[in-house]
């Protein structure tokens, strides 16, 4: 009982990743099951335009959107506003998609919005 009140401490405190016992605990309970269960929003962005509101007010049908990126350069994929992966652009059956060509490292994803 000791060990699980230093740990609540602990956690409370912003101390460290979890034990391995408390993420036990968590998979056992079913915890991890409701987890993933959770909705994400999964995002694929093309690349980005900079423009002053003035050019953005004379936008009209057929206007070209000049984007950050080439054609060949991979495209980015976030996951609720984190980059997660790159990827390049597919078609399947008709609509766009998009294949993965690499998993970013978390600490590529820090400060990423």
């Amino acid at each position: 009982m000791a060990d699980e009140d230093e740990t609540d401490m602990a956690l409370a405190a912003g101390e460290g990743a979890l034990p391995s016992t408390v993420t036990d605990d968590l998979v056992g309970s079913g915890i991890a099951d409701a987890v993933s269960q959770v909705p994400v929003t999964v995002s694929v962005r093309l690349g980005v335009s900079t423009m002053q509101v003035s050019q953005l007010l004379k936008l009209t049908r057929g206007a070209v959107l000049e984007l950050d990126r080439g054609v060949e350069e991979p495209i980015d994929i976030y996951v609720n506003d984190r980059r997660i992966a790159r990827s390049e652009v597919i078609v399947v059956d008709g609509s766009l998609g998009a294949t993965l060509t690499e998993v970013l490292a978390s600490s590529d994803t820090e400060g990423q919005e």
